[in-house]
């Protein structure tokens, strides 16, 4: 959490000490850009952890006991670093949307669905504490799953 924080304040701080002519260069739209890039990284990531548990639940895979050993071993490691990965790509997803708006918003598709995804990005982290304390109701789970979805649309579309 304390990186996530310092990484924000310190892009943050970065954005606002350049110059105007900067911001709206091509250098400073590959900046946003990369953000952007690194928090997709980040949160398929965070979303090989839904589909690794897919994958183990699946039948199949009993039949090939060695393979669901490596599966299981993977779903450990990524359910591990699942809420850590999640807070870093939170953080670069913020630096995003900052970094887009003050580079100009446009009312396009690919804008419009990122704006729609943080919107339901923003009950996805209050959801997982809930989830922590087992007092959710799925709502971490469901909410997650539109982001996805809307993030995917956002990213490739």
């Amino acid at each position: 959490m304390a990186v996530s924080v310092l990484l924000v304040l310190w892009g943050l701080w970065n954005m606002l000490n350049l110059p105007s002519a900067t911001l709206h260069s091509r250098r400073f739209e590959e900046t946003f850009k990369s953000y952007g890039s690194i928090a997709r990284l980040a949160l398929f990531f965070v979303l090989a952890n839904y589909v690794l548990l897919f994958i183990v639940k699946q039948r199949v895979w009993n039949r090939m006991g060695n393979i669901k050993k490596w599966i299981v071993l993977l779903l450990r490691f990524v359910r591990k670093w699942h809420t850590p990965i999640a807070i870093l790509a939170i953080a670069f997803i913020l630096l995003h949307v900052v970094a887009v708006f003050m580079y100009g918003f446009k009312f396009d598709f690919t804008s419009i669905s990122g704006l729609l995804a943080l919107l339901v990005l923003l009950p996805v982290p209050v959801s997982g504490l809930f989830r922590y304390k087992r007092l959710d109701r799925k709502w971490h789970l469901r909410s997650g799953l539109i982001f996805a979805v809307l993030f995917l649309m956002h990213a490739f579309l």
